[in-house]
């Protein structure tokens, strides 16, 4: 006869009755925090002003308002799109060390393939080390992917050192609505970024206009004089434009310059300025440029422009070219404004003008 199963002590029930109480309790208090912290975050990614301060939001803000051990951000950029409003607000994307721009996301990370909905666990180095390279000490991660009319957009790494941290037993529509708004404010500063450069831009070429130099000179002037950098101008100017337009109409003159305008872009870095000043004229910025480099540079603009004829649409080939002038920023001459250093080598430029065409010169030194 098979003895009779002891039931629990009413000491041994209560315990086990308080211990769920406990992690229950635990589990509510970790989940208030989170969402505290999560609110938090959701309002500084929606006043963050730029796409640049919104990057630094979802990764240097995460990081401290979440207590990080490390933190990553994968972003979907298959057109360069945002790797060029950045470059274009005066922002070099290497400098968002903990943002990844991926030409194909959906290729970045076999994990990512199936990531519909925020994924919490323990980490695995043979799973999720390349979404953490670099990071050590990592026990439990988080990744939030953010989606956007149903296309991946970004993912979120968050990677912690306590391996209780993140676990599948955490609640984690909070980290999700997070991840939404996220990718939402991510669409919304790409569009502002646009509004803002289609304001500052030349349509015909793409560069930026004039209304954008006159904001900037002044910028990097100031710059310059506060940090002893020398900071030097190119003014280029198409020979004999005027016989474009006149004997091959203005459709031709169009094409002239956007091919102007491309060539002169292949020869800068992304620190460079350029901007197009008006009809055929275009003025060129060097941050931490001397003369003798501008001088270079110009050169190989000239070169770049005269060495390769230009195919008009009706198949006929032209031959284009241009004259710069060169100047730098005074290093002994505290008052000299950004209007004196475009006089010097709009100056320069005429001189090139008078002496031939086709050729470069720069200013004296102040």
């Amino acid at each position: 006869m098979p003895l009779p199963q002891s039931s629990p002590t009413p000491d041994g029930e209560t315990q086990k009755l308080r211990q769920q109480l406990s992690e229950l309790t635990a589990e509510a208090i970790h989940n208030e925090e989170t969402f505290k912290r999560c609110h938090d975050r959701e309002v500084s990614l929606l006043s963050a002003e730029g796409l640049p301060q919104l990057l630094d939001t979802l990764t240097k803000g995460m990081q401290a308002s979440f207590s990080l051990h490390c933190i990553h951000l994968v972003l979907d950029d298959q057109d360069h799109e945002l790797r060029h409003l950045l470059l274009n607000s005066g922002n070099s994307p290497e400098n968002f060390q903990f943002v990844t721009f991926s030409d194909q996301i959906e290729k970045y990370s076999p994990v990512y393939h199936q990531l519909n909905m925020p994924w919490l666990g323990s980490y695995d180095s043979d799973n999720h080390q390349a979404l953490f390279y670099g990071c050590g000490r990592i026990r439990s991660i988080a990744l939030l992917p953010m989606i956007r009319r149903d296309s991946l957009v970004g993912v979120l790494h968050l990677g912690s050192d306590d391996p209780f941290r993140f676990t599948r037993h955490h609640a984690s529509h909070f980290l999700q609505r997070l991840a939404t708004i996220g990718a939402f404010c991510l669409e919304s500063a790409a569009n502002r970024e646009h509004l803002v450069i289609s304001g500052l831009t030349d349509v015909l070429t793409g560069l930026h206009n004039r209304r954008y130099l006159d904001g900037r000179l002044e910028e990097e002037v100031s710059r310059a004089k506060r940090y002893g950098n020398p900071l030097s101008c190119l003014f280029i100017d198409a020979d004999h434009f005027k016989r474009v337009n006149d004997h091959h109409g203005h459709h031709a003159g169009d094409r002239v310059l956007r091919e102007i305008s491309l060539r002169v872009r292949e020869c800068l870095r992304a620190s460079d300025v350029a901007t197009r000043f008006g009809g055929e004229e275009f003025a060129l910025l060097l941050p931490q440029t001397g003369r003798e480099e501008a001088f270079n540079l110009a050169e190989r603009i000239r070169s770049q422009v005269w060495g390769y004829p230009i195919l008009l649409e009706s198949g006929e080939e032209l031959r284009i070219s241009v004259s710069i002038g060169v100047s730098q920023l005074s290093q002994t001459d505290p008052h000299q404004t950004g209007e004196q250093l475009l006089s010097d080598a709009d100056s320069a430029l005429y001189k090139a003008k008078r002496m031939g065409r086709n050729q470069v010169r720069a200013a004296l030194p102040a």
